[in-house]
């Protein structure tokens, strides 16, 4: 590729991004340039930036640009399930035909797979986890590795042992980043990497990576902190005042599933249509994981009363509050928490409270 096909790349990104977000929406600064280090100069680039910043936009403007030029299928490695359905309909906004190999459609896995290597397939959404399943190893992948087009790591920092949500599956990728062309593009994404994380994970990734930073801070939520720790029943009492005061729908997290049962019965008791979602939801509801998080995006429920297996990656633009019931696990998956908020609104409302048993709580998962 040449210099002089730089401008011709942008016109065609802006004119799509006109189609899909309105003629008024333009690139925020570094997505382009991301772009253009994958796109043009074939580089690895760690992103990080801030929670609502448009991560996702870049790997997607990245993959129409790469499949306009024949390349291959984009692998998105990412961490969560709620993730993933969430990316596969947001891809379908930007003209991508996406697809996800993950326990929620086995009975798929083999039309998905036969697709894939017929290059039907723009996106592949796939954990860290099922990339090193024997059978994917053995059946897919060695037909797969060469016809690779650009390999996107979600939530990079799950890469470094330094990192906050540290997967020692993540590692295995290196394996996989070492049976692809070398010159294939490489995006790693996160919001949560301090210095060390991310000089790890440049230092797995590659000593040339391309790191590109931006501010972390987020004025469009309001954080809200209740200083004191207060018993069961005044959070409650609490919560369902907030509740019918906030508008717009939100998310309230517990720590443990048996609060988030015991906190949307108490809600929906007080008249609220509120519902619970944690990781084996399905075992005591008719709903699954995936109709509830349709709900939440589609504004039907006031709010989910989650664990944290709604957090990294749930794209909602309009999302009015977080408010945690309990104490977070650490600062940085408070952060990003909270930063499923405000994304496409100019406030919401952040709420932090807690009960006096909650370090117990913690020390007891640690």
């Amino acid at each position: 590729m040449i210099q002089s096909q730089v401008p011709h790349l942008k016109q065609q990104a802006e004119s799509w991004l006109h189609q899909i977000l309105g003629e008024k929406a333009h690139f925020r600064d570094g997505q382009w340039e991301a772009i253009e280090a994958l796109v043009e100069r074939r580089q690895r680039v760690l992103v990080v930036q801030r929670t609502g910043w448009g991560k996702s936009m870049v790997y997607f403007v990245a993959t129409r640009l790469l499949r306009a030029q024949d390349a291959g299928v984009t692998l998105l490695i990412s961490p969560l399930l709620s993730l993933m359905r969430n990316q596969i309909d947001s891809a379908a906004q930007w003209g991508l035909k996406a697809e996800a190999i993950n326990s929620d459609n086995p009975d798929d896995h083999r039309q998905i797979e036969a697709a894939l290597l017929a290059g039907e397939v723009d996106l592949l959404l796939i954990s860290p986890e099922r990339l090193a399943n024997d059978r994917f190893q053995r059946d897919v992948w060695p037909k797969l590795k060469r016809k690779v087009g650009m390999v996107v790591i979600d939530e990079a920092h799950c890469i470094s042992d330094w990192g906050h949500d540290f997967r020692p599956n993540y590692r295995r990728i290196m394996g996989v980043l070492e049976e692809i062309p070398a010159d294939t593009p490489i995006l790693g994404t996160t919001a949560t990497a301090n210095d060390r994380v991310v000089a790890d994970v440049a230092d797995i990734l590659g000593a040339t990576m391309n790191i590109q930073r931006g501010p972390l801070t987020r004025d469009s939520l309001a954080l809200y902190l209740y200083p004191d720790a207060m018993d069961a029943a005044t959070r409650l009492t609490l919560l369902a005042h907030l509740l019918k005061r906030i508008p717009g729908s939100g998310i309230i997290y517990c720590t443990t599933t048996r609060d988030c049962r015991l906190v949307a019965d108490w809600l929906q008791e007080e008249g609220l249509n509120v519902k619970p979602y944690f990781a084996d939801v399905e075992a005591t509801s008719t709903e699954t994981r995936a109709e509830l998080e349709s709900q939440l995006m589609n504004n039907q429920v006031k709010a989910l009363v989650s664990s944290i297996a709604l957090g990294m990656g749930f794209d909602k633009s309009d999302l009015h509050f977080v408010i945690h019931y309990q104490l977070p696990g650490n600062i940085i998956s408070y952060y990003q928490q909270i930063g499923r908020a405000g994304r496409g609104i100019d406030k919401a409302h952040i709420v932090l409270m807690h009960g006096p048993g909650d370090e117990d709580i913690q020390r007891y998962f640690i």
